[in-house]
C-alpha cells in the first residue's frame, strides 16, 4: 500500500496503530503549522530568552501528540486541531519560561537592578512613571522578595500571571498574545496591578 496515496483519516488510523511511516508523513505535511506559530511568538520568546530550537521541539511534540489524540468525527479539521494544540503548548512554555526568569531575578536582584535588555530598573517596568507614583520612592534596601509577597497576596491567579510577564518587560500586546486574551483586557489588568501595587507601597511607606 502506497501511504502517499491514502487519505489523512487512513494515515491517522495507521498512526494510532504505531505505524511510524504514516505518522512521519503526517508530521511532514502539517509541520508548517509549527512555523506559523513560531513566527507568531518569536519576538516574545526572544525577549524571554527561549531558544528557538527548544521552542520548535515543543511544537513538534505538540504536533505528534495532536495526531495521536485527534478523533475522526470532530468538528475541527486535522489542521485546526493541530494548530490549537501547538499554540497551547507554546503558550505554556512561554509562561513557564517567564516564571522561571522571574524567579531568577527575584532570587538575585532588588528593585533597583537595571535590566540590560531594557535599560531600566524593575521599579520603572511596573511603574507608570508618574511623579506621584510611590514606586519611584522605593529605597535600594527594599527587598524584591518582600514586595513580591505583598503584591501576590492581593492578586488573583490571572493577575499574578500577567504580573510575572509584565515584570519581564512584555507589553500588553505580547502578554495578550501569550494568554490568548484581548489586548484591552490585558491593558486594564495592568492598570489594576499598578493601582494595587501603589496601594501596597503607600501602606508600607506609612507603616
Amino acid at each position: 500500500m502506497d501511504l502517499l496515496e491514502i487519505t489523512d483519516e487512513e494515515l491517522l488510523s495507521l498512526a494510532l496503530e504505531e505505524n511510524e511511516d504514516a505518522k512521519n508523513i503526517l508530521v511532514e505535511k502539517y509541520k508548517y503549522i509549527i512555523d506559523i506559530n513560531l513566527k507568531k511568538y518569536g519576538t516574545t520568546a526572544k525577549m524571554l530568552g527561549v531558544d528557538y530550537k527548544d521552542l520548535y521541539s515543543e511544537g513538534l511534540y505538540a504536533l505528534s501528540d495532536a495526531l495521536l489524540n485527534y478523533r475522526q468525527g470532530k468538528e475541527a479539521t486535522v489542521a485546526t486541531f493541530i494548530n490549537v494544540c501547538v499554540g497551547r503548548r507554546l503558550n505554556k512554555c512561554l509562561i513557564k519560561s517567564s516564571r522561571i526568569k522571574n524567579k531568577m531575578v527575584r532570587d538575585a536582584y532588588s528593585l533597583d537592578y537595571v535590566y540590560e535588555q531594557f535599560g531600566i530598573p524593575l521599579m520603572d517596568i511596573i511603574s507608570d512613571n508618574s511623579k506621584n507614583d510611590p514606586l519611584v520612592n522605593i529605597t535600594k534596601e527594599e527587598s524584591y522578595e518582600e514586595l513580591l509577597n505583598s503584591i501576590k497576596s492581593v492578586l488573583s491567579e490571572f493577575e499574578f500571571t500577567v504580573f510575572s510577564l509584565m515584570v519581564n518587560g512584555l507589553d500588553y500586546n505580547q502578554i495578550a498574545l501569550i494568554l490568548e486574551k484581548n489586548p484591552k483586557q490585558i491593558d486594564n489588568t495592568m492598570q489594576r496591578l499598578r493601582t494595587k501595587t501603589k496601594n501596597i507601597l503607600e501602606l508600607r511607606k506609612n507603616a
